[in-house]
């Protein structure tokens, strides 16, 4: 009978591979969220105004957007089952203003039709309404609620967000991911994102 020994690598070649994967998995999230500022569709969202008790945390603003408020009357298909986690697909169109609002949304794949751009929502765990059916509005967040300032100049990024001044310029890339690219006040961009 054949024993096998132990295979052991060198503490420095260990040390060098675990960099390299390291260094390879950041590369690739920093890589991914660049693709999409690089390339993704442009959208321009409204921002709304939040509860005062979050306004700011830190060095960064907190965000909502109307498309974050799904109406029963725009969902298609067939409802899943309650208390599961879920993703919602949301489809968007630009009005008048150039602001892109939600027109339809899915919770199965909405195809892809011109003039339009689909954005997925992150996870949520998913209820009924009373009745067994969709609840009036769903709820959801697309992982662009969230802005990060140069300390001290979150203030005035919240009294222009509350008084509806502030908009957000967003890239969504082909798998619906969204990536805040710039912030606009009154129309000037005033924050623009770096690709790294």
């Amino acid at each position: 009978m054949t024993t096998l020994r132990s295979f052991r690598l060198p503490p420095l070649v260990a040390a060098i591979l675990v960099a390299a994967l390291q260094t390879g998995v950041i590369g690739y999230m920093v890589e991914s969220r660049a693709s999409i500022l690089r390339s993704g569709a442009a959208i321009r969202l409204k921002t709304l105004p939040v509860d005062p008790r979050d306004l700011l945390r830190g060095d960064y603003v907190t965000l909502s957007y109307p498309v974050s408020t799904i109406p029963k009357a725009i969902v298609t298909g067939e409802p899943p089952a309650a208390g599961t986690r879920q993703r919602l697909a949301v489809r968007l169109r630009p009005d008048a203003a150039g602001l892109w609002t939600a027109t339809q949304a899915s919770f199965g794949d909405l195809p892809a039709e011109e003039g339009s751009v689909v954005v997925h929502s992150l996870p949520f765990d998913y209820y009924a309404g009373p009745d067994g059916g969709l609840p009036d509005t769903l709820f959801v967040e697309y992982g662009i609620e969230r802005y990060y300032v140069p300390e001290g100049e979150g203030r005035a990024l919240e009294s222009a967000r509350n008084a509806e001044e502030l908009e957000v310029e967003a890239r969504v890339g082909r798998n619906g991911t969204a990536q805040i690219a710039r912030l606009i006040l009154d129309g000037k961009p005033v924050y623009d994102e770096p690709l790294y």
